[in-house]
């Protein structure tokens, strides 16, 4: 038998090491920045063990947001400009990884993998797109190879492909590593990431029944309109929500919406919860004049309510613990939002279970990898049990 070439003698090397070092990418529809999370693997499955050893947002430039809002969620595009992000993208990304990596002092040929997300542009599962002769689908750019070739490291990426594949939506993904890393024996949790959307995962202490989905918007139209009424990119902390108040009949309007009582599993992105829906639910509710603060308040109630609603109708009763990640967990309104709305269970950021509430994201990616690596398909319920990510090497 001829011998392995280079890349693949590579690949089974550190997919047998016993400790990997990874860096997870995480770029979400906030459109804010980087997550370089850097994490030391050990073990795989259920025996995964994990200690994040560094981690940071890199912040986009303006010029970048714009460029990339040319082709984000809309659905005609400039065909070459698509063709330069992917480029682009992945060229930046590896920059941003580099940098990080000097900032740090760790030398890139310690990195074992990086695993990177990518920037998703487009996400149309059919229950959005209603097309009955196309399947459910989804894009992320910012290609991998360029990222492999520029830091030299080996990368796994575009893992969303797989999930609707084997038959999923190609989100959410936390599901996976809510599960192996957030799991407890005693008690019932919901892990809850508030980035552009909220998404939850539901898991009982029995281990049966766990339920992974999008609920509705997280940060992305208090985001919009914290950028066109103050020009601010977000509301830091929820203070402008906190000086408004929350226009009820407009709260209605929003969420008199048909994504809000469809059956979970679901997922949804900026597409479907767009500037163009709002509008529609201000005329419906005659709010066309609400104040900034108003309005703010009234979508960070919608933010919060949607979770409240779905967490009330579609999941069991006896919820101990309630951890929230993403840009979400640090808006005071939202979270005393759900505290008030479900006083006996302690609400808090998953930092409690070891997970970093901005890095949780990140961290998942590059498990993600690990998995990919020296994992097996995991069965979650009805969820496609699959292992997930296109490998780029770096010559």
């Amino acid at each position: 038998m001829p011998p392995l070439n280079r890349n693949l003698q590579q690949l089974v090397t550190i997919a047998q090491k016993p400790e990997k070092l990874i860096i997870g990418l995480m770029s979400g529809t906030s459109l804010d920045g980087l997550d370089i999370a850097l994490c030391r693997f050990t073990g795989n499955g259920f025996d995964t063990r994990f200690k994040l050893l560094n981690f940071t947002t890199v912040p986009y430039t303006d010029n970048f947001k714009q460029d990339i809002k040319q082709v984000f969620a809309q659905k005609q595009v400039d065909l070459e400009k698509l063709c330069l992000l992917n480029a682009q993208i992945g060229s930046l990304h590896a920059d941003m990884i580099l940098q990080a990596l000097k900032d740090w002092n760790i030398n890139r040929s310690n990195i074992d993998v990086i695993a990177s997300h990518g920037q998703t542009i487009y996400h149309a599962p059919q229950r959005l797109h209603q097309l009955t002769d196309y399947p459910n689908a989804t894009l992320q750019i910012g290609d991998g190879d360029h990222i492999a070739v520029k830091t030299g490291v080996l990368t796994i990426s575009d893992f969303r492909q797989k999930h609707i594949a084997a038959g999923g939506e190609g989100a959410p993904l936390a599901l996976y590593g809510d599960v192996l890393l957030g799991s407890d024996a005693q008690l019932n949790r919901i892990l809850l990431n508030i980035g552009g959307i909220a998404n939850l995962t539901w898991l009982p202490a029995n281990q049966t029944d766990i339920i992974c989905t999008d609920v509705g918007p997280g940060n992305t139209l208090i985001d919009a309109a914290c950028r066109q009424y103050f020009n601010q990119p977000y509301d830091d902390g929820g203070r402008i929500a906190l000086s408004g108040k929350v226009n009820e009949l407009l709260l209605d309007a929003l969420l008199n919406y048909p994504f809000f009582t469809e059956a979970a599993p679901k997922t949804t992105g900026p597409e479907l919860f767009s500037s163009t829906y709002v509008q529609q639910a201000q005329a419906n509710a005659d709010a066309q004049n609400i104040t900034a603060p108003d309005l703010i308040a009234t979508l960070s109630a919608l933010t919060a309510e949607a979770i409240v609603r779905f967490i009330k109708t579609q999941l069991p009763t006896g919820c101990d613990q309630l951890l929230l990640s993403g840009g979400g967990a640090k808006n005071q309104f939202v979270s005393t939002y759900l505290q008030k709305a479900f006083p006996n269970v302690a609400v808090a950021d998953t930092s409690l279970i070891g997970l970093d509430a901005d890095a949780k994201e990140a961290i998942l990616f590059a498990l993600l990898a690990n998995e990919a690596l020296c994992g097996e398909p995991v069965v979650i319920g009805q969820n496609p049990a699959v292992l997930m990510g296109k490998f780029s090497f770096s010559l």
